[in-house]
């Protein structure tokens, strides 16, 4: 009997964090939502504490239609070009 081992290495990745911002005060808010249900509810209710606490505004919420896959540079781009950091929620 010979085992195979089904697994393949993963890439090497050359990822890094971004710097952390130094303060949210009127900071904007970036939504990715997976369009699962209610993750754009959970979303936009965290979004609105950065509003209250820290004065923040809130960009478009951009939506990736496929919760399993990533969300694709073009989407990713559209957030990064409209916020100063950005949150994620998956519903259910």
């Amino acid at each position: 009997m010979k085992l195979m081992d089904p697994t393949v290495p993963s890439a090497a990745a050359n990822n890094v964090r971004a710097p952390r911002l130094a303060n949210l005060q009127g900071a904007t808010v970036g939504l990715l939502s997976n369009m699962k249900l209610n993750a754009d509810v959970l979303l936009r209710e965290t979004a609105e504490l950065f509003v209250q606490r820290h004065d923040c505004q809130v960009a478009e919420l951009v939506v990736k239609h496929n919760a399993s896959a990533p969300a694709g540079d073009e989407r990713i781009d559209r957030v990064v070009n409209q916020c100063d950091f950005m949150l994620t929620a998956m519903g259910d």
